[in-house]
Order: C-alpha cells, then structure tokens, then sequence
C-alpha cells in the first residue's frame, strides 16, 4: 500500500506513496496520526466518476482527499483540518514535487468541523458548497488509545457527540443531493445513524472483514444528503486470505485506488 523514501525529512517527517506512488504524504515520523488503510477504504467509496468539489472532515496530512484526486480525475478537494501541525502536513504534502499533478485541484483549511453557525462559516465551511464530504473522525474510545502524544490523542480518541457534530456540519456544507462518507468501527453504527436521521438517507453501509472468518473491524457508511431511500447492507470486503494472509487482489486493487469500493 505505502513505500517510504529512504530517509525521513530533517523536521522529524517521512514522505510516504500511497496508490503505487501515484501520490504521497508527508507525515509524522512517530507523534501524530500516520494515514493508512482507513484513509484509502474511505476514498475509495466515493464513486470513480466523481467530478465535484469535496471536503475531507479531518484531513490530517490529506490522504483520503489526495486519494480521490488521485482516482478521480475531475474532482477538487478542500483538506479540513484543526490541528496545527497536521495542516502543515498537509500544505507540505500538496507542495511535494510528487505531487505537482493534483496539488491545482487541493487546497488545505485548518478549521474545526464541530463548529455550528456563524463561527462555522467564518472558519472558512460555508453552507451548500460541496458536493461530497468524507470523514475519518477520531472513533476510538479513551481506553482504546491511551498515548502520552496529544497530537495522536487528538486523532484517534472520540470526543462526546462527535458524530452528530461532524454530520451535522457535513449537512450544512453539503448541497442537496450531494453525498457523505464515514468510515468507523462497528460499533458506532447505532450513533452514525441517529446522527444522519433526516440529514441523509439512502445509507449504504459495506463491512470490512480482516478475513472471511472474522468479525467486521471497521464498517464504510455512505448516504445522500436529503434522500429518502431505503438502508442497504452491501456485500462485505474481506481483505485478506484466511490461509496465507495475503492481501485479497480485489482489496488490493481498492486500496490502491484501481477500483471503488461500492462498485461505482
């Protein structure tokens, strides 16, 4: 999935491919978040023929974002993130000479997702101006991810009403019609879909199972802004054989961003 230059930058960062070295990140070497196989399933859901304006809701250094440019070719992303140090990330990342041919169509905002109103649309998140959102928000509890990096803390660990805040907000941003994906354990599924009740509907939700004989660890929630259509529980992804642990070619090929998660 990710390869890494042979020597981290001098600031204490690495610089990381994703898609096979179709685009790449720079990081944190140790403290903060490091983006992997979450960012990549959750880009992957949006639909391979995308063509709009997107907001990644905690964009950290702009991985999943970069991965939908990456997979779609028409599409312009806006790399939401409050902290600092991981939007600086991200405005590095976007200033990487690897990166020349998706940096036109990405900007970064470092802003909150949780504000509500007015201090929302000064932070820059103005109402019905995307057509996607994709989120990756912190859904891991404090016991969960106990760490003395408070830059990490801020990354994994949820906060209380996270996801009514960050739906919230996507359903202020978003214009009718328009789509959202959240990537989350299982067991924020109950949560996620109060918090979507009459913002979003046509949920689509797609397991994700390390093997076929194991338990979901994480589920990718999609749905419509202003729809009214039916839940749908969608074929799981198994990522890899049960025998070999081998990374499954169709996972594979998701990952990387040769196909979409959902099919479209």
């Amino acid at each position: 999935m990710t390869a890494r230059e042979e020597q981290a930058l001098p600031d204490g960062h690495t610089i990381d491919a994703f898609h096979r070295g179709r685009f790449w990140l720079v990081q944190p070497a140790k403290g903060g978040h490091r983006a992997g196989m979450d960012a990549m399933m959750l880009a992957s859901s949006v639909p391979s023929g995308f063509s709009g304006r997107l907001a990644d809701f905690g964009a950290g250094a702009g991985a999943a974002g970069l991965a939908v440019l990456s997979r779609c070719p028409a599409a312009q992303a806006v790399l939401v993130e409050r902290a600092p140090e991981m939007a600086a990330c991200a405005e590095a990342t976007l200033a990487h000479p690897h990166n020349a041919h998706l940096a036109a169509r990405a900007t970064v905002l470092m802003a909150d997702v949780a504000l509500t109103g007015k201090a929302r649309h000064m932070a820059g998140l103005e109402d019905n101006t995307f057509d996607y959102v994709i989120m990756n928000p912190p859904f891991n509890a404090e016991a969960d991810r106990a760490t003395p990096d408070e830059l990490r803390r801020q990354a994994h660990v949820m906060e209380e009403g996270l996801f009514e805040n960050w739906l919230r907000s996507a359903a202020a941003v978003i214009r009718p019609r328009g789509g959202v994906s959240i990537i989350a354990r299982p067991e924020s599924l109950p949560a996620i879909l109060e918090a979507m009740q009459g913002r979003f509907g046509s949920v689509g939700i797609k397991p994700i199972h390390p093997r076929e004989d194991e338990a979901a660890i994480r589920i990718v929630v999609r749905a419509t802004y202003g729809a009214r259509g039916k839940l749908a529980l969608f074929p799981p992804l198994v990522l890899h054989e049960s025998g070999t642990g081998q990374p499954r070619h169709h996972s594979d090929q998701i990952i990387n961003g040769v196909e979409s998660l959902f099919g479209d």
